[in-house]
């Protein structure tokens, strides 16, 4: 995961397939193309996972609002799509059993109606599913509140049913390190301005901007194949390569916020079945945390990043409320974010004026005839491995691409991610053992790095600056910064802050804190100048205050 090794084998090699976006989708490409040996590129305008895949609401689900839909309307195509993200719910836990977990929900009732109308959904839940995963259950009102102390007194019961959770930055980036490691080629910050065409109108080269040196010359890279795996800017890049294809992307923004995970005090999420516009909301702990989320409205300034905004944590809060025994104040709120959903266009004009909380999550593998452009479009987190075998299938069926290997055969179903291997449930034990580290920094490491976690103890017990928190009320060691730009390709503070540690989303406060130390260690090890440092850390600060500024204007 050395960035500029693999520069250089972007500007030198001619490769069977580029993958563009380097989101779960074009991450979950490359592995699948990597281990059908095809010679692969995978390049990213921002960082991995920097937009819709580091900004979900960490589930690893069906989707029960999906099957509600599915039955009360008939829709076998709803039911499809729950029942391919049920059958890969546990593969995506398995292939990363540090950054993905089983996860119970639970969704209070306020009669005994409500109760046994959610109690026969979760069981068709339960009877589409594989046997893996606990089977739900309908609590009693004491049960409940034992599991979820926060919850309101006023509730009547509560049903429980399980899904999976999963640190959705790290897993895209254990999928690129992967990739990586089966040969690909990858690199972060890397943007396509233009394509290079042949005399038949197809694609031969990209035309790349390195995003992070100013001066450098553009970068071409040259593929049999190109894939566009951009999510909701899909449609840009469809356009750059063909300018008369018409849009198939309808973006929708999600917003989640923040709070102490003192509000619901449980290990357990919880599902609000309905709110005032008929949508679903999860309040679900992450990192210490509970993340309260989504909305779902129509977003087309794609040019700006999505925020947090005053009115959604009005609704959102005011959504959660009843449901909570004490009264939730907006000065709780310790951060927040939005998420844009790569929702695929309604195929008939009879429901162009529908919703986008009422569009299918599924996926489309595109080939444009006349750029020889492939793009896969729409889809879900828990569906991207399916996404990735459909593309590359599509690939090899198109072009021809293929090496000795079994075409047909399920590479990724398997194959344990970066950091999986030989992981053990146990491994923080031994790195407290070994390193004599605090037991909360040994849980940390183990759950972000699995296997790998042994190479940032190292670090920090030959050299004891590297064996300091960066924060001394957060688990994060400075030796953290020092592996991401060595091992993880981390290029920027953001890089760091946001997906590799994940602190921008937990705590805005902390991570204001926290952004002098990640600029001072990661400019050491990325040759910054101190005026490069300042700057750089100016710039973050910068845009970290436009993200809270926005949160508390009306």
């Amino acid at each position: 995961m050395n960035r500029n090794d693999n520069l250089k084998r972007l500007a030198e090699e001619e490769f069977d397939l580029c993958i563009i976006g380097g989101g779960a989708s074009g991450a979950g490409c490359a592995l699948d193309a990597a281990l059908r040996g095809l010679k692969v590129a995978l390049i990213e305008k921002e960082d991995f996972a920097a937009e819709t895949s580091s900004r979900s609401t960490k589930l690893v689900h069906g989707g029960v609002r999906y099957l509600e839909q599915a039955f009360k309307k008939l829709d076998f195509a709803q039911l499809r799509q729950v029942r391919h993200g049920l059958e890969e719910r546990s593969i995506v836990l398995k292939n990363a059993p540090h950054l993905a977990h089983t996860l119970g929900l639970i969704t209070p009732v306020f009669s005994w109606w409500e109760g046994f109308y959610y109690s026969i959904g979760l069981k068709l839940y339960d009877w589409i599913a594989p046997a893996a995963f606990p089977r739900s259950r309908w609590l009693s009102k004491s049960e409940a509140l034992e599991m979820m102390p926060g919850l309101s007194p006023h509730i009547h019961s509560a049903v429980l049913y399980y899904d999976g959770q999963l640190d959705d930055a790290r897993y895209c980036l254990a999928l690129v390190q992967t990739a990586a490691a089966k040969g690909g080629a990858v690199a972060n910050h890397l943007e396509v301005i233009d394509f290079q065409k042949g005399g038949d109108g197809k694609l031969q080269a990209a035309h790349v901007k390195n995003r992070l040196e100013k001066n450098q010359p553009t970068l071409i890279v040259r593929a049999r194949q190109f894939l566009n795996c951009t999510g909701p800017y899909a449609d840009q890049l469809r356009q750059l390569a063909n300018p008369n294809l018409l849009a198939r992307i309808r973006p929708s923004i999600g917003v989640h916020l923040v709070l102490p995970g003192e509000v619901l005090g449980s290990e357990k999420a919880m599902l609000i079945p309905k709110t005032r516009d008929g949508r679903m909301v999860f309040a679900i702990p992450f990192e210490g945390n509970l993340l309260l989320g989504t909305t779902d409205e129509p977003y087309l300034n794609l040019k700006e990043e999505p925020l947090l905004e005053a009115t959604e944590i009005d609704f959102l809060l005011e959504t959660l409320q009843p449901f909570t025994a004490q009264k939730i104040e907006k000065n709780q709120v310790k951060s927040g974010f939005g998420g844009i959903r790569p929702l695929l266009a309604p195929s008939n004009l009879g429901e162009a004026g529908r919703g986008t909380k009422s569009l299918l999550r599924d996926h489309e593998v595109e080939r444009d005839p006349v750029s020889g452009l492939l793009s896969l479009l729409g889809g879900k987190w828990t569906t991207y491995r399916l996404m990735a075998r459909d593309a590359i299938y599509e690939i090899m069926r198109e072009t021809g691409l293929s090496r000795p290997i079994q075409r047909q055969a399920d590479h990724t179903k398997t194959l344990p991610l970066i950091g999986a291997e030989h992981f053990d449930a146990n491994l923080w034990k031994k790195l407290r053992a070994d390193f004599q580290l605090d037991e909360d920094v040994c849980q940390h490491l183990a759950q972000k790095y699995g296997s790998r976690s042994e190479g940032i103890a190292q670090l920090a017990a030959r050299n004891l600056e590297l064996s300091e928190r960066i924060l001394p009320n957060y688990p994060f060691l400075i030796a953290e910064i020092v592996y991401a730009v060595r091992e993880e390709m981390a290029m920027t503070i953001r890089d760091f802050l946001a997906r590799r540690i994940r602190l921008e989303i937990m705590d805005w406060q902390a991570t204001l804190e926290a952004a002098p130390t990640v600029a001072k260690w990661m400019g050491e090890t990325l040759g910054w100048t101190k005026p490069e440092q300042e700057e750089h850390l100016k710039a973050y600060l910068a845009q970290l205050d436009s993200f809270i500024l926005k949160a508390k204007s009306s």
